[in-house]
Formats: C-alpha cells, structure tokens, sequence
C-alpha cells in the first residue's frame, strides 16, 4: 500500500503546479463548451409526433434519434471531464486507474480525461 501511495504522489508530482493548472483550464473550458451546447442538442419535436408527410415525419425521427445519440456522448464525455478534474483535485490526474503507471503527456494532450494509459487502453480495445 505504501508503495503505491508513494508511486502516484510521484507521479503526480512529475506534473508540475503548470501543467496542473493547464490540464484543469482545458478540462474545465470542454466542460463549459458542453454545458452551453447542451440546449442544441435537445430534439426540436418528440418522438412519435407527426407532422408534414411520411418524408418529413422520417426526416424528423431521423434528427430525433442522431439528437438523443449525441446527447448521450455528451453525457458520457461531461461524466468523463469531471472525474478528471475530481482526480485533478485528489492528487490522481495523470496517473493510470487501470496500472497505476503514469499516463504519457502524449496521451493527455490528446484526451485529458482519459483515465487509463495507452498500453491499458490498447488491452480494453484489443
């Protein structure tokens, strides 16, 4: 148990008060640019509702449903952000939940919510 707790204030450390700080703007601006996206995302009409001939009723189930899928990805995504900022928060970020092994800056820069390294990663996918 020491080691572990040791190795990720470690890793943790290697981060820097800077890199910390950039990580939660970018983090915490992704948030942001998802809340205020999240009206846009909402169906124009319901469900079932019908209106217009069978094209347009079509067309509108159509945008419905791509609607409700990219509010579920938001969803996920906003879950994503803020167990990242949590984990910013506990001393955590940057560090693999999966190995415990530092999560490569490469990989942070690309997806700053990401929980698990890029070996890990590869594993669940493959």
């Amino acid at each position: 148990m020491f080691f572990a707790t040791f190795r990720l204030t470690f890793a943790f450390a290697n981060f820097g008060l800077r890199d910390v700080k950039k990580y939660k703007d970018i983090l915490e601006k992704k948030k942001e640019e998802l809340l205020s996206s999240a009206p846009a995302r909402t169906p124009a009409t319901e469900p079932g509702a019908k209106s217009g001939d069978w094209i347009d009723q079509s067309s509108q189930e159509n945008d419905v449903h791509v609607r409700l899928a990219l509010k579920q990805t938001d969803s996920k995504l906003l879950r994503a952000i803020e167990e990242a900022i949590h984990r910013i928060d506990q001393g955590t970020y940057g560090i693999c939940t999966e190995c415990e092994n530092e999560i490569a800056p490469a990989r942070l820069e690309a997806v700053p919510w990401t929980r698990v390294c890029i070996d890990c990663k590869a594993k669940q996918s493959g």
